[in-house]
């Protein structure tokens, strides 16, 4: 135990002066010209793009001639044709493809070169940095860093393609000393099914008296971890006990058991009252990460209820595609030395005008473009941001929600996606509205509803609803993993009255109504209709 010790806390002490060489550069370029900086980068990646360089495009002015602002729906048949390694966007060594969703796709493929991840490691170096400032108890403990689950449906296609382990976005040698600090093995997600990883990954974190921090993307995944445990532990005290995953050794045969008898004697002290001391349980606990802005707001404000000793640090901005910004020392700064970035106004007589990073002022509302060494150019991301300040010339953000689509535990919904199951729906001599996604507001799970107007097809239940959202990637992965509950159905004689009503309800005046396939409403406004 006292080595295990030893090689924990020499690994943080190696991987926080690595991460102090990298956050020194980081902070030394905050005065210095941003857009230089930012040339530099473009330059890099124009350098590896094999569509830059067929266009001969060597700056930023010839950049935005040659290119527009694009989607994945713009790449899709490009990627396609990268996977089947019959053309490359990037010169760069390809490592792997990332999955997530899409729109109007039912899944999407990020490629993932050596140069987009030294990109991120150029962000998530000084993340690091910061968290160890923030709170210097890390150093003494393990983390559990949730890796990137992956729907039930898509495991088996996608299990041997190292796409769930999040740390490998870090560099060789931080991978390696990142596995002894790391409180629960990445390959728990490849259980059978999501209950079994979700039953792996708690008994690993029950069975770490030095859990220092857990750091997760949506705060509904951390409740629902320790509302499982909660609900699970006489199973976990009896793995813990024996060594054993039980009936569940068929689903994780390629996990390893954790065996920890004082473990499982603790949780049961922990236990009183219906509900677990944590405090005792993980004594060591400092830190918890997640979302904290839009919609995970109060569910975060929730989370820090459960574990109110514990440091809370929200979330910077960080899709599949690349990072924009990240925590650092109490601020939401651009990750000017990853990626180039662009940013288009969404508000004001400039709406509809994109911008480089060097351009913004504070109170802008923009929406980031990024371009990176993975070969895609001029990406939008589709995120809503505010400009609430600078770091010398670094702005500095804070996040308001995505643009189009819902996104109520990061299922990520799009309209496009609503509209495809309207349609579907509407084919079986039924009526759908709109689909609505109903916030609950902490008082139950989230979900999604279909308002009808009329009779609704036999055929059409809650369970045909589901499995047809289940077709997106990350709504499946919600409903796996217990984030969102079963879908409901409402019918009304007259559909658009009804929906008029709901946005009512939820303080829309009328007159500024329009028939919209996703809404989002509240679980208030639902119980009125």
């Amino acid at each position: 135990m006292k080595y295990k010790s030893w090689l924990t806390s020499g690994s943080h002490l190696i991987l926080k002066h690595w991460c102090e060489n990298a956050d020194q550069k980081f902070r030394n370029g905050f005065n210095h010209q941003l857009e230089q900086v930012q040339r530099q980068v473009l330059d890099s990646i124009l350098q590896s793009s094999t569509l830059a360089n067929d266009k001969k495009v060597k700056n930023y002015e010839q950049f935005i001639t040659a290119f527009s602002p694009s989607r994945y729906g713009t790449w899709r048949e490009q990627i396609q044709k990268y996977r089947q390694q019959k053309l490359a966007l990037s010169s760069s060594r390809l490592v792997r493809f990332q999955p997530t969703s899409g729109s109007s796709e039912q899944i999407k493929f990020i490629p993932y070169t050596q140069l987009f991840l030294d990109e991120l490691d150029h962000a998530i170096a000084p993340w690091l940095a910061s968290l160890y400032r923030k709170c210097p108890q890390l150093q003494q403990g393990t983390h559990y860093w949730s890796v990137s689950w992956l729907p039930e449906s898509q495991r088996e296609v996608l299990k041997d393609k190292n796409l769930n382990d999040d740390s490998a976005l870090l560099g060789i040698g931080k991978r390696i000393l990142s596995k002894f600090t790391q409180a629960v093995p990445s390959n728990v997600a490849f259980a059978a099914n999501a209950d079994d990883a979700l039953f792996a990954t708690i008994c690993y974190l029950v069975a770490n008296h030095n859990l220092a921090m857990i750091s997760v993307w949506s705060p509904t995944f951390a409740l629902q971890l320790l509302e499982r445990l909660e609900s699970m532990r006489n199973e976990v005290v009896e793995v813990l006990a024996s060594g054993s995953w039980g009936n569940r050794q068929t689903s994780l045969k390629e996990v390893k058991t954790p065996y920890s008898p004082q473990s499982a004697e603790r949780l049961t002290a922990s236990y009183a009252g219906n509900s677990i001391d944590f405090k005792i349980l993980w004594p060591k606990l400092s830190l918890v990460s997640s979302w904290d802005t839009a919609g995970s707001k109060d569910w975060a404000g929730k989370l820090k209820e459960r574990l109110p000793w514990v440091q809370f640090e929200g979330k910077g901005l960080w899709a599949t595609e690349g990072v924009v910004t990240i925590p650092y020392d109490g601020h939401y700064p651009l990750a000017y030395q990853s990626h180039f970035y662009e940013f288009e106004y969404l508000q004001g007589d400039q709406q509809g005008q994109i911008i480089p990073s060097w351009q913004l002022k504070q109170g802008d509302v923009v929406s980031p473009i990024i371009s990176s060494g993975n070969g895609l150019l001029r990406y939008c991301l589709d995120d809503c941001l505010r400009v609430t300040g600078f770091m010398g010339q670094i702005p500095c953000f804070e996040f308001q929600g995505r643009r189009f689509g819902v996104d109520l535990v990061g299922e990520k919904l799009a309209p496009e996606t609503a509209q495809q199951l309207l349609s579907h729906l509407n084919q079986a001599d039924s009526k759908a509205v709109s689909l609505l996604a109903v916030d609950t507001q902490q008082q139950a799970k989230p979900f999604y509803c279909v308002l009808f107007e009329g009779e609704i097809h036999h055929s059409i239940d809650h369970s045909y609803i589901d499995n047809l959202l289940r077709e997106n990637f990350h709504y499946e992965l919600a409903r796996n993993l217990g984030q969102l509950d079963q879908p409901q159905i409402r019918q009304a004689d007259n559909g658009w009255d009804a929906y008029k009503k709901l946005v009512m309800f939820d303080g829309i005046i009328e007159g500024n109504i329009k028939p919209e396939p996703l809404k989002k409403i509240t679980l208030n406004s639902l119980e009125q209709l």
